[in-house]
């Protein structure tokens, strides 16, 4: 059976990538960490591995019970794998939220701006004057000793413990909804209540990311579990496709991530 035809086009390169990680713990009996794999990665990691590699099992982990991006690990089967092997530093600074307003584009900016790739950045979070990174233990002195400003505030970065964790359970609303075909414009069309003729200029203005890809071809099909950007309306996803009305409508359910 083609594995590739369960996944899109643009998905092969990391598909290749993840095959050859199996092949090389199955080959030489030694555990495989990842870098940071948002949710569409780690989804498909899930997929390779399966039922059908019985030498190895994946764990996936990012600091905490809600966090959103995760190492893997690939192990031997009979490995036994601990949080402390995922090679997590968990960063925090402050900031006078009184003069100063940061977002979490704003920390991911001045992250990137120190020549660090994204994939070694876990996940963010910007909460009441407090700023909290997660990143891979091999960078993580790196960042504290050159993150000392975001925007125009100076920082003191420092570890901190990860039980020190801002952990907030996301709140995603679903709702069952009918389209007419599953085409990225129309899905956006129901989701955010908005004209069709509005979603393809979002996509056209190049505010729209699919699985944090950008995506400018509002005939872009969507997929169960697509996670959908829009910007300045948040995220949403398409949670899972339920079959057709009596009129050959597609039912799904969606959910929005509210605040």
């Amino acid at each position: 059976m083609d594995i590739y035809q369960h996944f899109r086009k643009e998905e092969h390169e990391f598909i290749d990538q993840v095959l050859s990680w199996i092949n090389d713990v199955e080959r030489t009996y030694q555990a495989k960490i990842t870098d940071f794999l948002d949710p569409r990665e780690q989804q498909i990691v899930e997929m390779l591995i399966g039922t059908s590699h019985e030498d190895v099992t994946l764990h996936q982990f990012g600091g905490g019970s809600y966090t959103e991006r995760k190492r893997a690990i690939i192990a031997p089967f009979y490995e036994n794998i601990s949080e402390e092997d995922f090679q997590l530093t968990l960063l925090q600074a402050t900031y006078p939220q009184k003069f100063i307003t940061l977002t979490h584009p704003d920390v991911m900016g001045a992250f990137l701006s120190l020549g660090i790739k994204r994939k070694k950045l876990g996940d963010i979070v910007v909460e009441n004057g407090v700023i909290q990174i997660m990143t891979t233990d091999d960078i993580a002195q790196y960042v504290v000793a050159n993150l000392t400003s975001i925007k125009k505030s100076n920082i003191t970065i420092e570890e901190k413990a990860m039980q020190s964790l801002i952990q907030t359970e996301p709140n995603w609303v679903e709702v069952d909804q009918t389209v007419s075909s599953l085409r990225l414009d129309n899905v956006l069309k129901e989701i955010y209540h908005i004209s069709r003729k509005i979603a393809s200029e979002y996509i056209e203005k190049k505010q729209v990311k699919v699985n944090y890809k950008l995506v400018e071809d509002g005939k872009f099909m969507l997929q169960e579990n697509d996670l959908i950007s829009l910007r300045g309306k948040g995220r949403s996803k398409l949670v899972s496709i339920n079959g057709h009305t009596k009129k050959e409508k597609i039912r799904i359910t969606t959910a929005v991530l509210r605040d």
